[in-house]
């Protein structure tokens, strides 16, 4: 049985593909729950080129698969699906008391494609 702990820096720079097999981007943060101690959410980079340009998505960690055999992980969402998704800037984090989290829990848990 593969080991099912995994440091926060081994997760950084993981890349993200969807089920297709298409580049999504890659891990550079994970969010943690401080009074659970739980992985919230998992930030993406994506689009852009050479770190210029790209866009950064929390992602609920539910809705991600950690394929330790391929060595990346999976989010179910094609492209154009993420490029619409809510985001922000690498320079301008959400807040927590934001709406930003509701809205991206509602995005890609409450609509999920079947």
């Amino acid at each position: 049985m593969r080991n099912q702990l995994l440091s926060s820096s081994t997760m950084n720079g993981t890349d993200v593909v969807n089920l297709a097999g298409e580049s999504l981007g890659n891990i550079k943060d994970l969010m943690i729950d401080t009074s659970t101690g739980d992985v919230s959410y998992a930030v993406l980079s994506f689009g852009g080129f050479l770190g210029m340009g790209d866009k950064y998505f929390a992602i609920p960690w539910q809705s991600l698969t950690v394929d330790t055999v391929k060595e990346h992980i999976v989010l179910n969402v094609d492209k154009e699906r993420l490029k619409n998704a809510p985001g922000f800037a690498k320079d301008h984090w959400p807040g927590s008391a934001d709406d930003y989290y509701t809205r991206v829990r509602t995005y890609y848990l409450e609509s999920e494609p079947a």
